[in-house]
């Protein structure tokens, strides 16, 4: 596992609007994600970042001259620094042949904000002029900082609770904030001081997402009478529609554009079309939608997912695909060429015809559950499986490329990835469906699809592991306690182990969801709470875990974890604990490899069963992880 091991960050390259021949991205630098500057024009590009845990936040002025990136500690809280774009880039190989800057080549920077506090991102958006609005968070609330042109900082107002900055207008005369889609506060409109210039409600029936203003200003594309317009979108009854606000009018749903599952959506440079990303079925769909003439089409990609996608000022559509077979991929329309930001094949992996994919549609306690399955290509019909448990909760498996799935085919398992209820991609009604409980509900959806491939013959009932970070993490330990007799091995990074102590430390932002998903606080529905937390079933776990933790996890603290850990030791269950030092994401490619190899070594242990050095899991582990 000795050679390079390259990240990619799921992020397209940021723009100047006035000079997009000028461009900052997250790309690779010897494993960890560092930013770029990419010069179009002459094809060069320089590292502007050299930090220890890797930076990936990144903006950019629109006239090209003032790159920013945010300088955080591994609980993600830190300050903004600017430099300027580089007139000569050190390097002058292409941006896309993949090949980075020569060592140390890093630019000097200063204090974006000078005296204002490090806090957590909460948003950056930038005027035409190139006046910049910041958004930091703490546990109070949100706070807004200006700094303009000439160099002044102004804190513009403070929102208690959990908030965050979608976008300033053009002219930056209007600024607008989002907070938890179902609120009465959901999207906030405030002037250039801070105060409301309009509100668009959310409520049980109706959740409502700001996405950005038309670009332009007071130019053509925004408002019939020149006002700033506002693009959003406004998911009611099982329906998901684009919207647009202004300050005369309020809001209008464009209902004749509806779709039946998520959607996202930026602007074209006119104002008046939109690109609409949906996710549906475990795969991507991009339309494009003429709001003044009522028209959509759906815009041609290849069979996979678009993990991101825009329109970049000269008009080109801009594309993060991949499928199950190719690594994350940055497409133009137009053929241009971009940097690659460090994604490629693993030429050591497992061999395409080495394995079979499949989709099943399982039947389930509340309807059929899509799954994705990977099996060997060999000889036996039966194979021991692992489940890749995904996070969120709403998010959900894509037709995508993950080099972990061909790394346990490789062993000799099948790998099974279900989208149980409360996953994205299938409509409100199945991401909104915790009617069994919260986690309760995914982990009966998990069972059924188990039970589903034993009787089927495609995997050993004695030999079914689950494998979860994060979210899924948290339903990997609910499952091992609450199905004891289902599963023969967990793996759990980065998990809720206690959910109500979790609350207690976790971020504003977390809170805010866990007051969603259990419809109130642990003060306030503590039984709520304990029925849906690992830790009061642990002492019906059997299976060996292992258990990774983050030092600076702020979404899910390691010290429930550890405790839970110790309640596994009083009763002998087999367990390791894995300690890292690192925040909730991980973005250094050396420290994936090294709790790769631990897991692997857990399983060769536990799961293989037996402990020679030919074993599959140990051949897995001798090969390159890519």
């Amino acid at each position: 596992m000795s050679r390079e091991y390259r990240l990619f960050y799921p992020a397209l390259p940021v723009v100047a609007e006035h000079a997009p021949h000028r461009v900052v991205y997250v790309g690779d630098a010897d494993g960890r994600c560092q930013i770029f500057a990419w010069d179009r024009r002459a094809g060069a590009l320089t590292q502007l970042t050299d930090r220890p845990t890797g930076t990936i936040r990144a903006a950019l002025d629109p006239a090209g001259e003032t790159v920013w990136w945010f300088d955080d500690d591994l609980a993600g809280v830190g300050v903004w620094r600017t430099t300027d774009f580089p007139d000569r880039p050190t390097t002058t190989t292409p941006a896309s042949s993949g090949a980075g800057p020569a060592q140390g080549a890093v630019a000097t920077s200063v204090p974006a904000l000078p005296g204002v506090a490090p806090a957590r991102h909460a948003g950056i958006a930038m005027a035409d002029d190139g006046t910049a609005l910041v958004g930091l968070a703490d546990d109070d609330g949100l706070a807004l900082h200006r700094r303009e042109p000439h160099g002044r900082i102004t804190e513009v107002t403070r929102i208690d609770g959990y908030a965050y900055l979608v976008d300033l207008d053009p002219t930056g005369d209007l600024a607008v904030v989002g907070s938890d889609a179902a609120a009465a506060d959901a999207v906030t409109v405030l002037d250039r001081d801070g105060t409301p210039a309009g509100r668009v409600a959310g409520h049980p029936g109706r959740r409502v997402w700001a996405l950005g203003f038309a670009p332009g200003g007071n130019r053509g594309g925004n408002g019939g009478d020149g006002e700033p317009r506002l693009l959003l979108v406004v998911e009611s009854d099982g329906r998901y529609c684009p919207a647009t606000w202004t300050r005369q009018d309020g809001l209008t749903v464009h209902g004749w554009c509806w779709f039946d599952t998520e959607i996202t959506a930026s602007w074209y440079p006119d104002g008046r079309r939109i690109l609409i990303r949906q996710d549906q079925y475990a795969r991507t769909i991009l339309h494009e939608a003429d709001l003044t003439s009522r028209t959509s089409v759906v815009w041609p990609t290849p069979a996979g997912s678009v993990l991101d996608a825009a329109v970049w000022p000269d008009g080109d559509v801009v594309y993060i695909w991949t499928d199950s077979l190719t690594p994350p991929q940055l497409r133009s329309a137009r053929g241009v060429r971009l940097p690659d930001g460090g994604a490629e094949p693993d030429p050591a992996a497992v061999a395409v015809d080495d394995y079979q994919r499949r989709e099943l549609w399982v039947p389930g306690p509340g309807g059929r559950i899509h799954v994705l399955l990977t099996v060997p290509n060999d000889d036996r019909a039966t194979h021991p499986a692992v489940f890749l448990v995904h996070g969120g909760p709403s998010q959900h498996a894509r037709d995508a490329y993950d080099p972990l799935v061909e790394v346990l085919v490789s062993t000799g398992c099948a790998v099974v990835r279900v989208n149980y209820r409360g996953s994205s991609g299938y409509g409100s009604a199945w991401r909104n469906d915790f009617s069994d409980g919260v986690g309760l509900t995914q982990v009966a959806d998990l069972a059924a699809v188990r039970e589903h491939l034993v009787a089927a013959g495609t995997i050993e009932a004695g030999r079914v592991a689950l494998w979860g970070t994060s979210w899924g993490g948290y339903l990997t330990l609910l499952a091992l306690g609450v199905q004891p007799q289902l599963w023969r091995l967990g793996v759990a990074i980065n998990p809720i182990a206690d959910y109500a102590a979790a609350f207690q430390a976790a971020s504003p932002a977390v809170q805010a969801l866990d007051v969603m998903l259990f419809g109130g606080t642990p003060e306030q529905v503590p039984q709520a709470y304990t029925r849906s937390s690992p830790a009061s079933y642990v002492g019906q776990v059997r299976a060996p875990v292992l258990l990774a933790v983050s030092s600076d996890d702020v979404r899910c603290p390691p010290a429930p974890v550890e405790r839970y850990a110790g309640l596994l030791a009083a009763r002998r269950v087999p367990h390791q604990l894995v300690r890292r030092r690192a925040g909730h994401d991980d973005f250094d490619a050396h420290s994936h490899l090294a709790l790769m190899q631990t897991v692997l070594l857990f399983m060769q242990r536990h799961f293989d069963g037996v402990q020679e050095e030919g074993t599959p899991v140990a051949l897995a582990m001798a090969r390159p992880v890519g």
